[in-house]
């Protein structure tokens, strides 16, 4: 009970109103903070630590591959993944007492959708995979991924099985 009202927190905290040119800095810096607070349990340091990587990962292949994309793209991607990860956290949270395979199927959707949609078509799949083939990790998602396209499709799927 004490990790779920903590990871309910973390998420309210991580659900910011900041304006355009900011919520990209701010996440990254909220996710940091996380990942190296030693009080931090290991369910949200886990989550943080994959919103740190997915977010050095997009500015670096943005710099590469779009070096003309304004700063407004990459915190609307930002956004996005903040949002896929808050619904991602949410489904956990309320399907908790459903039957496993569900909950199975549950992250299935999330992981097909960040698999789903590639931002960068990265060949490097070695490193874009390294947390989606990683059976252990709570966050099994693509580090390229279009997380507003994600998010699109990933709502789409949940309303179609509710």
């Amino acid at each position: 009970m004490k990790k779920i009202i903590t990871l309910i927190l973390l998420l309210a905290t991580l659900t910011t109103t900041a304006s355009a040119q900011k919520v990209y800095n701010e996440l990254l810096q909220k996710a940091k903070a996380t990942v190296s607070d030693p009080k931090t349990n290991d369910m949200n340091r886990q989550i943080c630590q994959f919103k740190v990587d997915a977010l050095d990962y997009m500015l670096l292949k943005m710099r590469e591959q779009m070096p003309d994309s304004t700063v407004y793209f990459l915190d609307r991607q930002a956004y996005a993944l903040n949002s896929f990860m808050s619904l991602y956290m949410q489904q956990l949270l309320n399907n908790r007492n459903q039957p496993a395979a569900y909950q199975v199927k549950i992250i299935k959707l999330f992981m097909d959708a960040s698999y789903s949609n590639p931002l960068f078509f990265d060949s490097d799949k070695e490193l874009t995979l390294a947390y989606f083939a990683d059976g252990k990790n709570l966050t099994r998602f693509s580090l390229d991924t279009d997380w507003r396209r994600a998010l699109i499709a990933v709502d789409s799927e949940l309303k179609k099985i509710k």
